[in-house]
């Protein structure tokens, strides 16, 4: 189950919060780009013997081209101190973590949290990929520039949030008030058990005025109608219903994805707001204008929109559809983002359509604060 290689470490490379690039040479001769998180494994220097697991590497699937380090076997770190937190993440895995939960009866913000049940109308935009997060706050900040806003991060994909430039960019620019690892993910600002957990602390700890919740980088699909885990994304519209929050749902929309089921409006979208979210949520859907690039295949915008609106009819009997404009004037303000914005190898310029989507999302959740 795992391809377990050994080598040297030639060379350090970039690094952000929580992440250190390296090469490392096999015994072969062979150079490989392998991720280390220092946290779980410790700092490694060149000429370090690093053991890594490439298994995802092997078979060319989306760990962003890395093989991973998974122990310095030489250069063990320090145990560290004693400390408060006693939530094991990524439970009963060889790099299972202990960390201070917010929530646990060891943080200081537990009080505040041991009776906290509403999350008092707070808009919370649910996506189906990582990569829709630039996008929602940058459609949150163009209506609310000075919103304060909350990742929620959930375990569908990458476990450590440590894994994402995206988020370390976005901390770093001051764009997201604080990231919330939940569930068996973990490297966040903040730790919570649940997503609800998470949500109450983004609310009463953080301080949110929105928050975002969607899985980490590396979204899972098989092909099938249920075997992907942006499905959870309906599980998270009746989290946040049933703390007393407004769900929007952001559509995954492309107008290039090769997929026929993910053409105009992804089945993921329509099968976990359709079938799986039983509260009601705004779900925002985009309406493209002429200065949109689409396929001709589609018909231009117009016909990529009425196919949009044939996908999302049905989901009328349980949501509020609220229809946004996602042309010109947002496509510039996407381009302002200081985050790079790319989704299924595809950026900004190859397909607008899929960041538009979530940040007409955005721009919606930010209106319901002036409520």
């Amino acid at each position: 189950m795992i391809n377990w290689r050994d080598g040297v470490v030639v060379s350090l490379g970039r690094e952000w919060h929580g992440a250190l690039e390296t090469t490392v040479r096999t015994p072969d001769g062979s150079e490989l780009r392998a991720l280390a998180y220092p946290a779980l494994v410790g700092r490694p220097a060149e000429g370090d013997r690093v053991l890594l697991n490439t298994t995802a590497l092997d078979r060319s699937l989306g760990t962003g081209g890395y093989a991973l380090v998974t122990a310095l076997p030489d250069a063990l770190p320090q145990a560290p101190p004693q400390g408060p937190g006693h939530l094991v993440k990524a439970r009963y895995t060889p790099l299972q973590t202990m960390v201070l939960g917010v929530d646990e009866q060891e943080s200081e913000h537990h009080e505040t949290l041991r009776e906290a049940d509403s999350l008092d109308g707070m808009p919370v935009v649910v996506a189906d990929l990582h990569s829709a997060l630039p996008a929602i706050v940058a459609g949150v900040r163009a209506q609310a520039p000075d919103a304060r806003i909350a990742y929620v991060m959930t375990d569908g994909g990458a476990l450590p949030a440590w894994f994402s430039r995206t988020v370390a960019q976005m901390r770093d620019e001051d764009l997201i008030a604080s990231c919330l690892t939940v569930g068996q993910a973990f490297g966040g600002d903040l730790e919570a058990v649940t997503v609800h957990s998470g949500l109450l602390a983004a609310k009463h700890v953080v301080g949110a005025d929105v928050a975002v919740v969607a899985q980490g980088p590396g979204n899972l699909g098989t092909g099938t109608r249920w075997g992907f885990s942006g499905v959870v994304a309906g599980e998270v519209v009746n989290a946040v219903a049933t703390l007393g929050g407004a769900p929007v749902a952001s559509l995954r929309v492309s107008a290039s994805d090769a997929r026929s089921r993910h053409v105009g409006v992804s089945h993921h979208s329509t099968t976990a707001y359709g079938r799986v979210a039983l509260a009601a949520a705004d779900v925002v859907v985009p309406e493209f204008d002429e200065t949109i690039e689409v396929p001709a295949t589609l018909g231009g915008p117009s016909g990529l929109n009425a196919l949009v609106d044939e996908q999302v009819t049905p989901l009328a009997a349980r949501h509020r559809l609220v229809r946004r404009a996602a042309g010109a004037p947002l496509l510039e303000t996407l381009r302002r983002s200081p985050v790079r914005m790319s989704s299924m190898g595809r950026n900004l310029d190859a397909d607008p359509t899929p960041f538009l989507a979530v940040a007409a999302a955005g721009e919606h959740a930010a209106t319901l604060l002036r409520r």
